[in-house]
């Protein structure tokens, strides 16, 4: 049926916030679109609210489209995020039926959940749905859906743990009471009970024994497998249920009523005269070996998620303010914007601020990842949760709560580690059919072995079942990709690499070209003095005293380098008179009775003053990239200052390194070529892209792009965000500018460019461990399931089986059902053992190229 033949009953409407809208043109351009999107009737867009109200065929039409509709145009679709905690998730398979749930609540976006973090972090537009009817749509599915508040962390810690004390002594205890049901059963085959119990009433003991178990122990996967069938779906709680009750109610049976399966026993390699075996043991081992696997799976996820802990762990929980003139301390939560806060040696500085007074040496590795400590001063920003090591200061509270600089990492940490790397579609696309598949080649393999089978065919068809149910269970497909994103971004965030998603992880591995840009990156982004040259008969000390002292008056950047380098050198400087500045050429002063004049060289051929050998010096240096700017007084040259922009002490390591791993390498700025080219010999850059205007940065990566490269951008201010934001990988320097690294798919919190390097080694790294844990989820799965279903059976049919298997694989060849569940669970500790091996990652070791450029430097 077409939204045309449709009645307005039948179609639902939607209000969507829409930002960047300016004028009547910009309305009609965003009807037009929504418009043009197959399924939608109406779009009324209101420039006044900004809001677009579309009525449209929800069986046709998803939200997404809607949204990506208002984006091509140009435009703002305005979405609001949320992170939920969710409750009985077990398997893959419950994730994609969580995010089925959510993405059906109209006004929900998109749905990303998350198994290793057991988290869901939902994008819906403001005021088109509420949280009640998302808690809804997944209590419908069978699971629960928790809002999550930074307070409550500490309870989220709690119930964990209680979780895992309820495993360790569910899996304890039912391994016990398994193994003792073993040594029955071993009793009864070698009837050592003879003249102590009947065999009646050795096997009603091992039912009343086996029965808790299952009952207890076992209670869990019945949850999970009512909360699925009412709402006819499976999961992984189905096939262990069904599994495990299978061999239960058969032993059952045969224990009270051994008469049904007469035929079946007689010959049956394990039967005792008249009665057919039973198999409580097998129920309670496969069900102490899942609940041990899942113990050491939520001991793993405690593992994945140690660096948001640690983050966590390192925020102060008190601070020093000043209230009326007095210093008094307070819980966190009571500093506002504006106190002025108290900082002792040895102390966590509890939020971001400014320093106003003292000075002191403060350890921000926490932040940075550089180990050593960096010297504050009245003026320097400082950092929530960082280390004040040895003075004593005053700050301005800057930024205090979900504002400060580590609460942002956490926020983007947590982000990163709960989304989705697209390598994982495979993953999910192949759990949302495998509960259903298994469950259809279990009934399969019952029938074709309970009709074909050997001699107690009925026996062998329901163990086959049951190993089928029990070895399928897609643990290992749900935790394969997310758990190595949670340790990769976590160890990131410990080198100081923050990786804003696990697409961004998955693309930067594949990156084949790297594009710095100049200012802030490759240089410091802020002119140094680096050389002084002086005519003979004068000192760098007398020269520089003079030349500060003029440039006093002066707020221009070259002067700021000169009074930075006598201030440095500690000289004192002399008071100015008459000072004047020439625009676009330098300033003239009086210092000391002297008649100072200091500028380009353009200046001094103005003025008609011979620089001679000076001169010839300062030609050399422009040619370096430096600017030559000199120095007369009274009509004679005192000498020459370099001032530049310089390169940056890892700038050289970092583009050998990239180099070495076969990786192009391109410099790109505005600045004329001839610097460029100066700044791109320093660091053996061979591909200059010079005098690029702002705008024209996106073009450049464009270009690249349409090459057929995978390119990254490295930058750091305002005017990199558009290219950051184009590029495959967008990279910002943490110094930079807050635009940058929003637009940013990583950040490095130092300025070293050679965090470029660790993050794609971290990318290569993680990558490598996903498509391990995939491979073998899947191999597993492949190779185990016929095993389990009786694919041996002609191997050793007419052979038979070598007494050393008996225990694996019995008399025909068919797998032991414990045997299953202990290699269901192995699989998925496996995974979750092979991603924790990231926590060991190492920044790359410095490679031949980069020391080869270390040792000249």
């Amino acid at each position: 049926m077409t939204t045309e033949t449709k009645n307005a009953a039948d179609l639902e409407t939607l209000t969507i916030g829409v930002g960047g809208m300016t004028c009547a043109s910009c309305v009609a351009r965003v009807e037009k679109a929504l418009k043009k999107v197959p399924g939608v009737s109406d779009a009324n867009v209101n420039l006044a609210s900004e809001k677009a109200t579309v009525a449209f065929d929800p069986d046709t039409v998803e939200v997404a489209s809607l949204l990506g509709a208002i984006e091509a145009a140009g435009y703002e679709p305005r979405r609001q995020t949320m992170v939920f905690d969710v409750v009985g998730m077990t398997c893959a398979s419950c994730v994609a039926r969580v995010e089925k749930a959510l993405t059906k609540v109209p006004g929900v976006a998109a749905a990303n959940v998350n198994l290793a973090t057991e988290r869901a972090t939902v994008s819906f537009l403001p005021g088109s749905v509420q949280v009640l009817e998302m808690k809804t749509a997944v209590d419908a599915a069978g699971y629960e859906l928790r809002e999550r508040a930074e307070e409550e962390e500490d309870r989220g810690e709690l119930e964990r743990a209680a979780y895992q004390r309820e495993l360790k002594l569910k899996w304890v205890v039912a391994g016990v009471v398994g193994f003792g049901l073993m040594l029955a059963g071993y009793w009864r085959e070698f009837d050592l009970t003879r003249d102590l119990v009947s065999v009646q009433t050795m096997l009603t003991a091992m039912f009343l024994v086996a029965l808790p178990m299952q009952t207890w122990a076992g209670s869990q996967f019945y949850v999970g497998m009512w909360k699925t069938l009412r709402h006819r779906t499976a999961d992984m709680n189905t096939l262990i249920a069904l599994g495990t009750s299978a061999a239960f109610i058969y032993s059952a049976v045969a224990t009270f009523w051994p008469s049904l399966f007469a035929s079946a026993h007689q010959a049956h390699d394990m039967s005792l005269g008249e009665r057919p075996p039973v198999y409580f043991e097998t129920a309670v081992i496969i069900i102490a070996l899942i609940l041990f696997g899942r113990w050491l799976e939520a001991r793993a996820k405690g593992s994945t998620s140690a660096a948001i802990k640690r983050l966590m762990g390192l925020r102060a929980k008190t601070a020093r303010v000043v209230r009326d003139g007095r210093e008094v301390d307070v819980p966190m939560e009571e500093v506002i914007v504006g106190d002025t806060v108290v900082v002792r040696p040895g102390e966590k500085i509890p939020v971001d601020g400014v320093v106003t007074d003292g000075r002191s040496a403060v350890d921000e590795s926490m932040l940075t990842g550089e180990s050593l400590p960096v010297e504050k001063t009245a003026g320097a920003l400082v950092y929530g949760a960082t280390m004040n090591k040895v003075g004593h200061f005053q700050m301005r509270a800057t930024k205090v709560g979900r504002e400060t600089a580590l609460a942002q990492i956490i926020r983007l940490v947590e982000e990163a580690q709960g989304s989705k790397a697209p390598i994982q579609r495979l993953a999910d696309l192949v759990a949302s059919v495998f509960v259903p598949a298994v469950l259809v080649i279990a009934a399969i393999d019952f029938t074709i072995w309970a009709l074909l089978g050997p001699e107690g065919a009925v026996i062998y068809a329901t163990l086959n079942a049951v190993a089928v149910l029990i070895i399928a269970c897609p643990c290992a497909l749900g935790l394969a990709t997310p758990t190595a994103i949670m340790v990769g971004t976590g160890k990131g965030a410990e080198s100081g690499v923050l990786i804003r998603s696990g697409e961004a992880l998955e693309t930067a591995q594949r990156l084949d070209t790297v594009v710095f840009d100049k200012t802030g990156t490759i240089t410091e982004g802020k002119p140094r003095v680096t050389d002084i040259v002086v005519a003979p008969g004068q000192s760098e000390g007398a020269l520089l005293r003079l030349a500060a002292s003029a440039e006093r008056g002066s707020e221009h950047p070259l002067a700021e380098a000169v009074l930075g380098e006598a201030k440095e050198r500690g000289i004192d400087l002399t008071d100015v008179a008459e000072f004047e500045a020439i625009p676009g050429r330098g300033i003239s002063a009086s210092v000391a009775g002297r008649t100072v004049l200091i500028g380009t060289r353009r200046l001094m051929d103005e003025r008609a003053i011979e620089l001679g050998e000076v001169g010839a010096r300062g030609a050399a240096l422009a040619e370096e990239a430096k600017t030559a700017v000199y120095v007369v007084a009274d009509g004679s040259v005192l000498g020459a200052i370099a001032i530049a922009d310089t390169v940056k002490a890892g700038a050289a390591e970092a583009v050998a390194s990239l180099r070495a791993a076969g990786i192009e390498v391109i410099l790109l700025t505005g600045d004329n070529l001839a610097t460029a080219e100066a700044i791109a010999r320093q660091v053996q850059i061979s591909e200059v892209l010079a005098e690029v205007l702002p705008d024209q940065k996106v073009e450049k990566i464009r270009e690249l792009q349409a090459r057929g490269r995978t390119v990254a951008m490295v930058g750091d201010g305002i005017n990199d965000a558009p290219a950051l934001a184009q590029a495959d990988v967008g990279i910002a320097i943490g110094t930079g500018a807050d635009v940058a690294m929003e637009a940013a798919d990583v950040t490095l919190m130092r300025g070293d460019p050679r965090g470029v390097v660790t993050a794609i080694a971290l990318s290569k790294a993680t990558m490598r461990t996903i498509k391990q844990n995939l491979f073998w989820a899947f191999f597993y799965n492949v190779l185990l399931i016929p095993v389990a279903a009786g694919a041996l059976y002609p191997v050793f049919h007419q052979t038979g089986v070598p007494a050393g298997l008996h225990f694996v694989f019995g008399s025909y060849g068919f797998l032991n059902p414990m045997l299953a569940g202990a290699a269901m669970a192995s699989s998925s500790i496996s995974v979750m053992t092979n991603s924790l091996r990231l926590r060991g990652f190492r920044p790359p070791a410095v490679s031949e190229q980069a020391a080869a450029v270390r040792a000249v430097a």
